[in-house]
């Protein structure tokens, strides 16, 4: 069966860190510790799922992105100063059919303040039959 590509997009816009005034950017809300959202998925067979997020100022490793209360595995977000765009395959945890939740989660023995602007989530899914 042909597949297609299909895709959640969200500004989460948090400030994860310790101290709500450690970064001056004025779209990011202080999240504290985790900053999550919901997104759906519209069908019961997706596949090959990744996630790729802006990060700003992101200082060590250990943040971990967890998807429906599963971490997923290896390290997450690389230190990088400034912006980076990041990106990395859904493993150790799996997209489900209708609602899920992504969330970003700082690192608590870490001194870290960091910023997550858009995420964006990608899977393959069946695509309908042609007319």
């Amino acid at each position: 069966m042909p597949r297609r590509a299909n895709y959640a997009l969200h500004f989460l816009g948090a400030h994860l860190g310790r101290d709500k005034d450690a970064l001056r950017i004025d779209w990011a809300e202080f999240a504290g510790r985790r900053a999550e959202f919901t997104f759906d998925v519209e069908t019961d067979d997706p596949t090959d799922a990744y996630v790729r997020l802006q990060a700003y100022d992101i200082g060590v490793y250990g943040h971990e992105l967890v998807l429906n209360d599963e971490p997923l595995t290896g390290f997450d977000v690389p230190p990088s100063n400034g912006w980076q765009t990041w990106m990395d395959a859904v493993t150790g945890a799996t997209l489900q059919e209708g609602e899920n939740t992504l969330a970003v989660v700082r690192d608590p023995e870490s001194h870290d303040e960091f910023a997550i602007g858009n995420v964006a989530v990608h899977w393959r899914e069946p695509a309908p039959p042609a007319p």
